[in-house]
Formats: C-alpha cells, sequence, structure tokens
C-alpha cells in the first residue's frame, strides 16, 4: 500500500526548521497570486511548459505535484512565488522551504525526462512592481537522487506509522457498531441517509427534528462509511461552541464504544481564544512558544497523535509540554487527524485551512454540516467586508508618520460624502482600491520592520483592507457594494454578499460526500439555491419521533405584533403570559422582535402580576451571563425569561422535561426593512423569483421553528407553545411549520381555543 504525499506536504514536514515567524506575510491575494503566476509564465518562451505534474516513489512513498513550469531550452525548472514588500525581509526558513520544493520537483523532472542534470530557478515576482527577482542553482540528476532520498528517509518512517494508523483505524471501523443500546426514532433513518450520501459520493439535505440524537446519528455513519469508501477525513463543522462540543462529546462515545479505537479527533479553537501570549508577536524575537517551533514539532507533533482527544485543553497540554504554540500545533495536527471538529469558517471561508489541506493533498473528505439553517447568513457574512472613515482616522491618529502618506491617500480616494444617507455602487471603486493595496503594502513592510504588536486601531484597519481588496476582486453579481452615511464625515463602505453560492460550489464539489442537517431546512429550494448545493443533491425529512399530543401549540390570531401595532399588543400578550402561567406554572421562554419590545411587555407582566418571577436577556451578554440566565430554569423553579428572538436562547439550549414546559413567540421574526435587506429582496427577485420569502418570510421562520424547538426535547415532554400574530395563521407561514404539529387557532376573549386546525 503506497502512502501518497504531496511535495509541498513533504517538504513542510521535512525542510521547516527554526522559529515560527509571521513577520514576512507576502500580501498579494490569491486571485493577484494567479495574475502573478500568469505574467511570469507569459513572459517566457513559446516551449515553456506551464503546471508540469511530477510524480515518483520512494519506498512506500508517492510524492506527487505540479511545478509551475519548465523550459526546454533552458533545461530550468522553475517555483513562482508572488509577494509584495521587501524581499530581504523574508526569514531564511522560508527560503529554505522553497528551495526545497524546487529541489525535489528536479529530481522528479530528472527521473521522468532521463535527465543527467537540471537547473533550478526560484522566481519571486513582486506584485506591485511587476518584477522578477531570479535565484539559481544547478544539480545533477545523482545530487538530486540523494537529497530526495534524504527528504524521502526522514519521512519514510512516519509514513510508515501512518499507514499503520490508518489499517489499524479502518479495521476498528469496520467492525464498529452504534455505542447506544438502540436508535432512537429517527435517529435510525437519519444514519442511514448520511450513510448512503457517503456510499454514492452525493450532497444530502436533512430536515430532522431536534431530540432524535442528530450529532451522533450524522458522525457515526459518516465514520462507517470511511474504510469501505477510502475517506481519509470526517469534518464536523458546526455554527457555535456548543455544537462543536456536542461533537466532540459524540466522538468520545463512539471511541468509549470500542476500546482500543485509534480514532484521532481534533478540536479546532479561534487563534484569539488558542493563544497564550496575546501580547507578544508570532515570531520567536517575541514569544517564547514561537522560538524553535519547528525544532520542537516533531516530538509534540508524535505525542499529540497518541494523546486520547485534543480538544481544545487536550492540544493545549500536550503544546505547552512541548514549549510549541497551541493554535499553530492545532494547524498542524489538522493534517494527522481523522475527525476535525471547528467551526463552518475552517472549510467554507475565503481562506479557509480545511479546504485547503484537502485541495493540496487531495484528500477524500467527509463534511458534516450542523445546524445548517444558520449557513446562508453565516456565509454571507463569510463573503462580506466593510470599511469605516472613522476607522481610517482612528488608525492614521496612532499610524507612524511614515505611514500617515498612504492612508491619507485612502481618504482622498473615498467616495464623497455629499451623497444620500444611503447610495448603492456600480463597483468597488478602483481608486480607492489603488490607495487601499498601497497603504496594506506599506503596513505590511512596517510590521516586517517592527516585530511588537501593532496598535489596535492600525491593525483592525489593516486585517479590513486587506479582506476588502481581497472580496473586490471577485465581485460580481452575487454581492453587491453600498456606502451607508451618517452626517458629512461618517461613512461606511461594504461589499455585501448577497447569495453565497458561487463561493461555496467549489467547497462542495471537493468534498468526497456532503450532509447539512438541521431542523429547520424547509423549503429545500431556498437552501439549494442560496448556498448552491449540487444539482443531485437529496432532500430528505425525517420523521419526528414526537407526536402532536406532546404540544399544544396555539395561533394567537387577533394579536399583531407589527411595529406599528405593538404598542397596542402589549397589553394583551403580558394577559395572555399571565393566564398560562396561572394555569400551569412553571418555566417559560418569551420571545420578542427586540430589546425595547422585550422591556415593555416585561415591565407590563411585573406591573401587572407580581407574583410572577421575571428575568431578562441583557442586551450585551457575558458568557456567565447567558449560563446564569439558564440557571434559572431548573426542574423546581418557576419564572418567564424573556428573550430575544434569534439570540442566545433561540437555538442551541437543551432544557428538557420541567426545566422548560412553554413559549411565548411574539414575532414572525422577519428580519428589518431597511434599504440594505430592500437591494437584497430585489436582487433575490431578480435570481430566483422569490425575493420577499428568501429575504424575509425563509428566514423569520427559521426563527421561529428553532425557538419553539426549545420546549420539546425528549419523548417524555410536554408543553406549549403560544404563536402571537395574525400573520401565523396565514396558508404560507402555515406550511413552514413542523409537520408533526397539531396548531390550533386560539383568541383572547375566551381563553379557550376558538377552531382547531391540523396541517401536515
Amino acid at each position: 500500500m503506497s502512502y501518497v504525499v504531496a511535495v509541498r506536504a513533504l517538504c513542510e514536514f521535512c525542510a521547516k526548521q527554526g522559529d515560527l515567524d509571521l513577520r514576512f506575510t507576502p500580501s498579494p491575494t490569491a486571485q493577484e497570486g494567479i495574475a502573478g503566476h500568469a505574467v511570469v509564465t507569459e513572459r517566457r518562451g513559446p516551449g515553456y511548459q506551464k503546471e508540469v505534474s511530477l510524480a515518483g516513489e520512494y519506498g512506500p512513498l508517492l510524492v506527487r505535484g505540479r511545478a509551475d513550469g519548465y523550459d526546454p531550452a533552458r533545461n530550468e525548472i522553475e517555483e513562482i512565488k508572488t509577494f509584495r514588500g521587501d524581499l530581504d525581509r523574508m526569514p531564511a526558513n522560508h527560503r529554505h522551504l522553497h528551495w526545497a520544493q524546487v529541489r525535489v520537483y528536479g529530481h522528479l523532472l530528472c527521473a521522468q525526462l532521463g535527465l543527467e542534470q537540471v537547473s533550478l530557478a526560484l522566481v519571486y515576482f513582486d506584485i506591485g512592481k511587476q518584477t522578477e527577482t531570479v535565484l539559481r542553482e544547478t544539480h545533477s540528476a545523482a545530487g538530486l537522487r540523494a537529497m530526495f532520498a534524504d527528504q524521502c528517509e526522514r519521512f519514510v518512517a512516519w509514513a510508515a506509522q501512518e499507514l499503520a494508523h490508518r489499517e489499524a483505524r479502518d479495521a476498528a471501523l469496520g467492525a464498529l457498531r452504534f455505542p447506544h443500546p438502540a436508535f432512537r426514532p429517527g435517529q435510525r433513518d437519519l444514519a442511514e441517509t448520511i450513510f448512503r450520501a457517503n456510499s454514492g459520493a452525493r450532497c444530502v439535505l436533512a430536515q430532522a427534528p431536534t431530540g432524535i440524537g442528530k450529532t451522533i446519528g450524522t458522525l457515526f455513519p459518516a465514520l462507517k462509511a470511511a474504510p469501505l469508501h477510502r475517506l481519509d477525513k470526517v469534518f464536523y463543522l458546526a455554527a457555535k461552541t456548543p455544537g462543536r462540543k456536542l461533537a466532540l462529546d459524540a466522538a468520545e462515545a463512539i471511541k468509549r464504544s470500542a476500546p482500543g479505537l485509534p480514532l484521532r479527533v481534533l478540536e479546532l479553537v479561534a487563534r484569539d481564544k488558542a493563544c497564550e501570549h496575546p501580547d507578544k508577536a508570532c515570531h520567536g524575537d517575541s514569544c517564547a512558544l514561537a522560538k524553535g517551533f519547528y525544532d520542537r514539532l516533531p516530538a509534540a507533533r508524535s505525542a499529540a497523535c497518541a494523546a486520547p482527544l485534543l480538544d481544545r485543553e487536550g492540544l493545549r497540554a500536550v503544546a505547552l509540554a512541548h514549549q510549541v504554540c497551541p493554535y499553530y500545533l492545532g494547524s498542524e495536527m489538522a493534517r494527522w487527524s481523522d475527525v476535525v471538529v471547528g467551526d463552518y469558517n475552517y472549510y467554507f471561508d475565503i481562506g479557509a485551512m480545511l479546504y485547503a489541506l484537502a485541495l493540496a493533498n487531495q484528500w477524500r473528505v467527509s463534511v458534516l454540516v450542523d445546524e445548517a439553517h444558520n449557513m446562508v447568513s453565516r456565509a454571507r457574512k463569510m463573503y462580506s467586508a466593510d470599511l469605516e472613515r472613522g476607522a481610517l482616522r482612528a488608525a492614521r491618529a496612532v499610524a507612524p508618520a511614515h505611514l500617515k502618506k498612504a492612508l491619507d491617500k485612502v481618504g482622498r480616494n473615498w467616495p464623497p460624502s455629499a451623497g444620500a444617507d444611503y447610495e448603492v455602487l456600480g463597483a468597488p471603486p478602483e481608486k480607492l482600491l489603488d490607495a487601499l493595496q498601497g497603504a496594506s503594502s506599506a503596513i505590511t513592510d512596517y510590521l516586517a520592520d517592527n516585530p511588537g504588536p501593532m496598535e489596535a486601531d492600525l491593525q483592525r484597519f489593516y486585517f479590513n483592507a486587506l479582506h476588502f481588496a481581497r472580496l473586490a476582486e471577485t465581485f460580481a453579481e452575487h454581492s453587491m457594494v453600498d456606502c451607508t452615511r451618517d452626517g458629512a464625515h461618517a461613512s461606511t463602505l461594504a461589499i455585501r454578499n448577497i447569495v453565497p453560492a458561487p463561493f461555496l460550489k467549489p467547497r462542495f464539489a471537493l468534498a468526497h460526500a456532503t450532509a447539512l442537517f438541521s431542523a429547520t431546512l424547509s423549503p429545500w429550494n431556498y437552501y439549494s439555491d442560496a448556498l448552491g448545493l449540487p444539482a443531485d443533491t437529496a432532500w430528505v425529512d425525517i420523521d419526528s419521533p414526537f407526536v402532536a399530543d406532546q404540544l399544544s401549540v396555539h395561533v394567537v390570531r387577533d394579536i399583531s405584533t407589527r411595529f406599528t401595532h405593538r404598542a397596542r399588543s402589549v397589553a394583551p400578550i403580558a394577559a395572555l403570559i399571565a393566564r398560562q402561567y396561572a394555569q400551569a406554572p412553571g418555566n417559560y421562554l418569551a420571545f420578542f422582535s427586540s430589546f425595547d419590545y422585550l422591556e415593555q411587555v416585561a415591565e407590563r407582566v411585573e406591573r401587572d402580576y407580581p407574583d410572577i418571577p421575571v428575568f431578562r436577556q441583557p442586551r450585551r451578554m457575558l458568557e456567565t451571563e447567558r449560563d446564569a440566565f439558564l440557571g434559572r430554569f431548573t426542574l423546581d423553579s418557576r419564572g418567564v425569561g424573556f428573550a430575544v428572538l434569534g439570540g442566545a436562547f433561540g437555538e442551541g439550549i437543551d432544557l428538557p422535561g420541567a426545566r422548560l414546559i412553554g413559549a411565548f413567540i411574539a414575532t414572525l421574526g422577519l428580519p428589518q426593512m431597511n434599504p440594505v435587506n430592500e437591494q437584497i429582496r430585489q436582487r433575490m427577485q431578480a435570481t430566483f423569483g422569490a425575493g420577499y420569502d428568501y429575504t424575509y418570510l425563509y428566514p423569520g421562520m427559521q426563527k421561529v421553528v428553532q425557538a419553539a424547538g426549545r420546549v420539546i426535547r425528549t419523548e417524555g415532554d410536554r408543553g406549549v407553545v403560544y404563536l402571537i400574530d395574525d400573520r401565523f395563521a396565514q396558508p404560507q407561514v402555515r406550511e413552514l411549520l413542523p409537520r408533526w404539529w397539531h396548531v390550533e387557532q386560539a383568541g383572547m376573549t375566551g381563553g379557550q381555543p376558538i377552531s382547531a386546525l391540523t396541517f401536515w
């Protein structure tokens, strides 16, 4: 059995040495890098060969990759690197890695063409100046073969270990049994759906109700499919921290059920949360954990592979034991782990690490996307960027004198402030983009010369400018550019993604199989259109394990929660809450469209019904406050918690049994009608013919169903939900409610349902 390794991966494993050093960070974007390569290769002669595929074997290793170019006339193979700034500032270990790569390509070329020697060229192309710096070596085939053998010898022991791990892992997964005595109702159907998706190399949208155990019901079948379909990795992607925790717990349950299962599980944590020394810069002169990082990495890597679980704390313990950075050890271990748990952005973002690794190493991956109803809004944010005029001024105020000129040029090319309060532009302003690139390059040079921490305002503007420029390169009909002005001197320029599909399609195409699952993925065409799912994507609606008798759902149709009617709705909603609480004292959640609305009703309940315990979600909630709020919901407590729909308590919380027996939802959750959303509506209408539904109705009802789903968490739960607004009785709204609900239309006059409607 061969162990396939990319040339870059081989060299990064063997040739990196010395300090972790991020001071020289070339700023060309991906598009600029592609364009830079094209400029260099177009300058070559007519016989020049681009993107030369090369491969060779050494023992169990199959080493393969693509050299950037080969000139037969000069017998010269080239490795092209684009950069901005001063090339002399590049750390020696970066240059060492680049030479290692081109030498491996040189050996593979000599072996493939039967050459006795070859010229090697490192071509550094300055994106700003459009100039080349070329470094050359000439080597004999024998010399390159010896270098290649030396590289491979250092890797082959690791490769043998990895092959043994893979064989043991696949054998154990082939014999794996479900870790619980039986599947929950609906859970087996979900698991079979995920297994079939992996068997058929398909994408699937799975709407599966809360409470059936979606996490283990998706992870288990993906692991069972791994040995059958030669899967290298399973990526479990979650929207929030609780989702990651559930995935890690599920992986632990699977490992406990099969003692000795050699399954490496890694949690990826954001850099700001993993960093041990946030006051220090990422290089050896500043941080002790960066000093000699690559020299200590082999031992840390081996220890991490043997760790029982590489969650945040487990990874930190290994890293500190070997005095390396926990965050960058985590990045390294993504290469060697079987299950990687992280946020959506690690695979779907514009600079996604897991996507880049899967692409470069040609991994076969199964991607599991938890709570996938969040994907549309999250993906839009990933591919959006904004720049504030105030942030530019703040950056200039703290910038060194020699950077002020570049920042001033950005200010001079800012869209004029004499326009309307809100304006949609045709495209990102070219002169502004040029100025941003100049300022970014100047700041990059400054960072190379000044390794200490950068002023926060300058750093914030720098990162935003880089992101804005990168998205400007891909600007098309999927996005829009607008300028929002607040007075003569305050304005925000934004690139807003509307349809993330063009960005996400390559991510879905790369994966062997992708499963997106949630309790609210209806209607399927909304997600398919917005996310760009493959044409053969399957959509399944898993039957609920719950029955209508468990949940009393009432539509209160004689109250309107529209903005213009809210003042009149406060007293009736307070009375409704009090009446239900008197009938069945216990724990309830009441959801509203805004904090102001929440406060008005909460104050009315406190004033008119002082015997009802009331507590509120604060406007800016710390994690400790979130925990304290949830801590009020105990098996013995009583009261009404007031929260904002779509906030921290509308999804992702688990309050089974008497901890929560009811919910009041006083809003359809529709996004605010404002100039930005109206532009989105118009674009959605033009693209898909469903502007209002795609912009307002579907996202709003998604929040409603998620919030209502907090009430029934297990097959033994009983509860009540009040949907407070006359629009909940409309047919197009009713169609978006779960099939298993039995919905009654209730009025406030007599306290009893006026009529009953059952629909599914």
